[in-house]
């Protein structure tokens, strides 16, 4: 029976076991990405069980436990044990997404499960981003246009060549924000630079404007599954409107040929964050939700 004991905190040198893991079951939502998850583990804690094929993921902040359905090949008393553990352990049993939410359906009919908005990852078509085509993206081409207009800029890759200079990018951004006096700024702060410390052994790829020069913008994405690609971070600087317009597009521009999603993850419910997304025209969703509590106690009850 699935217990805590069977859990371990995720750490650099796991990436092979979930690179591994990954080739046969692609992650679907960003936040179970390795490079997250390792990236922002200061501000939330993941933890991993293998169960023969199959991974289960535990993320914990001060909010509490959450206790992701298995990845792997489907095992419906590996979920069981997953309710069971969660209902034990007073946990959520969140992060399902759709498939596993048709599946739990099916199996465990009395399960309650309610969406977890703030956490839904938003995707958009990459030729979308690129082109920012028709009337719906009309006040986003103004604002470039007028970017474009005021200032002459250069985009390049990110890479061993220019590292320090988008080190020093981010302590700049950092000063503009005033990282300190933010709990959420600061823990991204700690997940940029964690990031950029292992951009390679992640495989990361990413773009860096710059304006006179000097490095004013940048994205950091990487490859999800065949269809997706994640922009991990995107930071500009405050001097130069409509910068964020420039860095987006020219990121869309970069992965278009590669992938046709572009995923840039969720709004954590922060109401500025959600409106600047859905600005964008979301494509669709990767929706995810959580299996409630009082439900929980019954389904595991019914199945026994």
């Amino acid at each position: 029976m699935l217990s805590l004991e069977d859990f371990k905190k995720i750490h650099l040198e796991d990436k092979p076991i979930f690179d591994a893991h990954y080739q046969h079951y692609p992650p679907m939502h960003s936040g179970e990405l390795f490079t997250t998850m390792i990236s922002w583990g200061e501000y939330v804690e993941y933890q991993y069980a293998k169960i023969n094929d199959t991974i289960i993921i535990l993320s914990k902040d001060n909010k509490g436990m959450v206790l992701h359905p298995p990845s792997g090949k489907i095992n419906i008393d590996l979920f069981k044990q997953v309710m069971k553990l969660a209902l034990k352990e007073d946990s959520i049993f969140g992060f399902i997404k759709k498939t596993e939410k048709d599946l739990l359906t099916k199996h465990f009919p009395s399960l309650k499960i309610e969406e977890d908005r703030d956490y839904f990852d938003y995707v958009y078509r990459a030729s979308d981003l690129a082109e920012l085509p028709g009337t719906k993206y009309g006040k986003i081409r103004n604002r470039l246009n007028k970017f474009t207009k005021n200032f002459s800029y250069t985009t390049e890759e990110i890479s061993e060549n220019n590292m320090d200079e988008v080190h020093e990018f981010l302590k700049r951004w950092c000063l503009w924000k005033d990282c300190s006096s933010d709990e959420i700024l600061e823990n991204e702060r700690k997940a940029i630079l964690y990031s950029m410390k292992h951009f390679f052994d992640f495989k990361l790829q990413g773009l860096g404007l710059r304006i006179d020069g000097t490095i004013q913008a940048i994205a950091v994405y990487e490859k999800m599954n065949t269809d997706t690609v994640v922009v991990h971070f995107e930071k500009g600087s405050p001097d130069f409107d409509g910068i964020y317009k420039a860095i987006n597009m020219e990121t869309a521009q970069r992965v278009r040929h590669l992938v046709p999603f572009i995923d840039r993850e969720e709004d954590l419910g922060i109401p500025g964050l959600r409106q600047a997304k859905l600005s964008y025209n979301p494509d669709h969703f990767i929706e995810v939700s959580y299996g409630t509590k009082e439900s929980l106690r019954t389904t595991i009850s019914d199945s026994l």
